[in-house]
């Protein structure tokens, strides 16, 4: 007889959170599936716990995934954690949770803290619809057909960031979607917890030069109904940013962009000269 997967959700960054189901879980599996084992280490440390562990991460889940599913089928019990919040949310944990259910192994949750929601809670933004759009891409195509796909969203969006990125993140997210309310939550749960209510286009401008610490999730207001679909000149120039952004000259830039939008080259090309 098999044994059983074990979501196990850790807290995201005061201990105090780690729930006493969640503690008894991780006394009783046979062994840890863990995204960081020098993080985990330490969580299991703090309780008193120890366990065999096998990394699994983003790297080598495909590898590790099929060893951790053999060894539930031979009956051990395993739990998989993150180094942070519920495991497959955002995270290569979805791929050993598709994995045992394809092997028809019993996957059984032990629910803990979760960043994006808890950041939707801190928000104070209209959240009774959002969307959850995880981490932006850092490869090119993916990124612009990711934020292409989010422009005419009238849900809430919930973004993850670290903050060595967040500066060029706030730049594209503003040329992509203007202006919208924004809000940043850093460092849940931890000391220095904070809720930054602003804009797009003030964070922009201000975290290009100031930097900001701790896991970063980002609360952005979602199209209002009263903007018009209608592409403008201003939509045009945001666009040829971005792509200038990617290393493209500004001709080359303005061509993209009015093929795109519709909009003169002649038109966008100046304007982006008018602000340089």
């Amino acid at each position: 007889m098999s044994g059983t997967l074990y979501i196990v959700g850790t807290p995201i960054g005061n201990l105090g959170d780690m729930s006493p189901r969640a503690v008894e879980t991780l006394e009783k599996v046979d062994f840890i599936a863990a995204e960081d084992t020098r993080v985990t280490v330490k969580l299991l440390n703090h309780f008193g716990i120890k366990k065999p562990m096998i990394s699994y991460f983003e790297h080598n889940r495909r590898a590790k995934g099929e060893v951790i599913v053999d060894k539930i089928l031979l009956g051990e019990s395993c739990a998989l954690v993150t180094d942070a919040g519920m495991p497959a949310v955002s995270d290569p944990g979805e791929d050993l949770v598709r994995l045992c259910h394809e092997n028809n192994i019993l996957v059984q949750s032990v629910p803990g803290p979760t960043a994006f929601a808890t950041a939707v809670a801190l928000s104070g933004m209209s959240v009774g619809r959002f969307t959850f759009e995880g981490f932006l891409s850092m490869n090119k195509v993916s990124r612009r057909e990711h934020l292409s796909s989010i422009k005419d969203e009238k849900r809430t969006m919930v973004f993850y960031e670290a903050p060595h990125k967040l500066s060029a993140t706030l730049i594209d997210l503003y040329a992509t979607l203007g202006d919208r309310d924004l809000a940043i939550v850093r460092e849940i749960t931890k000391i220095h917890e904070q809720v930054i209510r602003t804009t797009l286009k003030a964070a922009s401008e201000r975290y290009a030069e100031e930097s900001l610490k701790g896991e970063i999730v980002l609360v952005i207001s979602g199209k209002p109904e009263s903007e018009e679909d209608e592409v403008t000149l201003a939509d045009a120039v945001s666009l040829a940013r971005v792509y200038m952004s990617e290393g493209l000259g500004i001709s080359m830039a303005a061509k993209k962009a009015a093929k795109e939008t519709g909009i003169k080259k002649g038109d966008i090309y100046k304007k982006l000269q008018e602000e340089e």
